[in-house]
């Protein structure tokens, strides 16, 4: 595991002979409870103004994890949530019981400290110290410091250390969250209910996607870890409540990569009488507020590309943008064959039972998303790629459906929802056809869900956001493992 098991073993049994030494002193290294009653950063707020060189009488308790010490002891450096504590014990003016718990300190360790507030003749907030309390002694040592922790495999396999070592990564997490509740509130205010759905599906559906199989051993049956929540949450809409969302983890069981993790935090919502418009505008909302809660402006730069996220962005048809970018008019083309031609003719290629939408969505793909750096809402999919979207209101080809990008990435996915039971069942019938021949990401038939909309399900906005890609783009990160505390690894 790198630094660790190229030091650690000798490093090792030295702590552990410490820590025998302080067990046969009847010292606890690792204690039930401290109580801190100040931290770095209100030692700072409160004493602002105390001058050099001052020595006070106020008594405070820190705590923290040392990761330097200097002088043989006599400054040591810990660091709690909010910033650095320099710890100062006088050689002369220290009892020997507090001079001894010196020589049991290592970088790693985490002690509590009770003792004076002073600033030193260097301007240095300190913490003149009375009394050490071992709270955790560390057994393994820290990543050496000058050249800190940089192997990608550890800071992933061991987010623990990248977190101690590196103060951006804990930074990003805390945004993360930051992001979520930010998002989270603003939906609660505009009156949707926040629900939970299974993540267990006896069919796998909502999105094309291959799935993660588990089996039940009551019920000897296979089950579907969720690739969507969306077909449970449209029950909900049927049900009569009028408005939900989920933030909650989907699984796919497909390839890793700076976009992708197999397990991803995704977050969906339903409105009634809503249609895909009203969802372009709520995710520039969401995205705008986010933007702000954690970086205090819509502006963020990513690879050396400055994005301005303030809505609203630019709509744009999907057969606009290969017209443009490709020079194909895909709105002109008839049939399925002159569309495979099409996209082979700027070398895309497409099976040779890609039908019209297929082929369009494939030149999209490759020749139009590394073109939409700025947020751009590309609207009207085509039918045969959507199969839970209402069709288009002009063309019965398209389908009112649109995803969002940024940084060629795509952010969003949202429809004006199929409603219609009949329709929606021909759409499940045309994914398993698809199935049959070999696409183990097209939807199975859902007979319930077809049911549900049987029963009545009124026009309906759906929009599905991937809060991983947002939160890189919030937090100018290239990678989804930046931005997830445990990506998933490949074992060792």
């Amino acid at each position: 595991m790198t630094e660790i098991q190229n030091t650690g073993h000798e490093q090792r049994q030295v702590r552990l002979s410490k820590l025998q030494a302080l067990e046969a002193k009847g010292i606890n290294a690792y204690p039930q409870i401290y109580r801190p009653t100040a931290t770095s950063k209100s030692l700072a707020q409160t004493y602002a103004e105390l001058p050099n060189d001052t020595q006070t009488q106020d008594v405070v308790a820190v705590a923290g994890r040392i990761r330097a010490i200097r002088n043989s002891g006599m400054f040591i450096d810990i660091y709690d949530p909010s910033g650095k504590i320099q710890i100062y014990t006088s050689k002369e003016h220290s009892s020997a019981e507090l001079l001894e718990m010196l020589s049991f300190l290592d970088i790693g360790d985490i002690i509590g400290v009770e003792g004076t507030v002073r600033r030193t003749k260097r301007g240095e907030l300190s913490v003149s110290s009375e009394k050490i309390t071992m709270l955790a002694k560390a057994l393994l040592p820290l990543p050496e410091k000058f050249h800190g922790l940089t192997d990608t495999d550890t800071k992933y396999r061991q987010r623990y250390l990248d977190m101690i070592m590196n103060p951006e990564t804990t930074a990003t997490l805390i945004k993360r969250s930051k992001i979520i509740t930010t998002i989270r509130t603003l939906l609660l205010e505009q009156g949707l209910l926040e629900v939970e759905t299974p993540i267990l599906h006896v069919i796998k559906g909502g999105a094309t996607a291959k799935p993660f199989i588990t089996h039940h051993n009551a019920l000897d049956m296979d089950l579907f870890l969720r690739v969507a929540p969306e077909l449970h949450l449209k029950r909900l809409i049927v049900g009569g409540l009028e408005g939900v969302f989920e933030i909650g983890r989907n699984f796919r069981n497909e390839g890793i990569d700076t976009r992708h993790n197999p397990e991803f935090t995704m977050m969906e919502i339903y409105r009634q009488y809503n249609d895909y418009t009203d969802m372009m505008t709520l995710f520039e909302q969401m995205v705008e507020a986010a933007a702000l809660a954690v970086n205090g402006t819509t502006e963020v730069e990513i690879d050396g590309k400055k994005i301005d996220l303030k809505g609203p962005y630019p709509r744009r048809p999907m057969a606009e943008l290969v017209r443009e970018y490709a020079k194909i008019d895909f709105l002109s083309i008839q049939t399925d064959e002159e569309a495979r031609q099409a996209a082979r003719s700027v070398g895309v290629n497409v099976d040779d039972n890609a039908d019209w939408g297929h082929c369009m969505a494939a030149v999209f793909e490759e020749k139009c998303e590394c073109h939409l750096i700025q947020p751009t809402h590309v609207i009207d999919h085509p039918k045969s790629i959507s199969p839970l979207t209402k069709e288009h209101r002009s063309d019965s080809r398209l389908v009112e459906r649109f995803e969002t990008f940024v940084n060629t990435w795509e952010m969003c996915n949202a429809y004006s929802e199929l409603t219609n039971p009949l329709d929606q069942k021909a759409r499940f019938e045309e994914q398993v056809k698809a199935r049959e021949a070999g696409d183990d990401e097209a939807d199975m038939m859902d007979d319930d869900f077809v049911t549900a909309l049987e029963h009545g399900m009124p026009p309906t906005g759906g929009l599905g956001v991937g809060l991983d890609r947002l939160i890189m783009v919030l937090t100018s990160n290239l990678s989804i493992r930046d931005i997830i505390a445990f990506p998933t690894m490949r074992k060792k």
